[in-house]
């Protein structure tokens, strides 16, 4: 087990960029609230902005819960696991910040950022911005070795149906559907 540091160094940095995907964790203040672990991909849209900057573009989908989370108090984390090569497990914890597709800063930043889109643009829902607190890695002993074949293709090909079907503000009605609360109610997405 490393020892835990307060910044992304180059090396981190590099082997961030090989992993094929990435966690996010949130929870929210109530003790009955729901803590939430996401899946994020493709790595491209996870980007180190500096020593103590890490980013991610979000695009819609089923829920909010990270964005939620954020917004009520600001505690987020990012593990990243290596599944092919020496074993290896980091935790990048830090205080969230979420700009929204709407909002002035994000086309800035987007452009800093130079994601990867997994999405269409219309899917673009925000950029969570992590202020890095604290890195930490771990083993990975018991994460399984494992190949890496490809992106899936439904997230664009939904996106187009749904764009296609219902018209150019589809998604913003989907996201003011079914983005707008989390689980426990906290205010996510608001709508437009």
């Amino acid at each position: 087990m490393g020892t835990p540091s307060t910044s992304i160094d180059a090396k981190l940095r590099t082997w961030i960029q090989k992993q094929p995907l990435f966690f996010v964790g949130s929870a929210p203040l109530a003790k009955r609230g729901h803590v939430n672990v996401s899946p994020k991909g493709p790595i491209g849209s996870l980007r180190v902005l500096d020593a103590k900057t890490l980013a991610y573009l979000d695009v819609v989908g089923s829920g909010a819960e990270t964005i939620a989370h954020v917004r009520e108090n600001g505690r987020i984390v990012v593990m990243l696991c290596a599944f092919a090569g020496p074993p290896r497990i980091v935790r990048v914890h830090g205080r969230g910040e979420i700009v929204l597709a709407r909002s002035r800063r994000f086309a800035a930043l987007l452009a800093r950022g130079k994601f990867e889109d997994p999405g269409l643009p219309e899917a673009r829902r925000a950029i969570v911005v992590v202020h890095v607190r604290r890195v930490a890695d771990s083993c990975g002993y018991g994460v399984p070795l494992m190949r890496f074949e490809a992106t899936r293709p439904q997230l664009p090909a939904w996106c187009e149906k749904k764009l296609a079907r219902h018209g150019p503000t589809a998604l913003d009605d989907y996201q003011a559907t079914k983005n707008a609360k989390s689980l426990d109610g906290l205010p996510a997405i608001d709508p437009p």
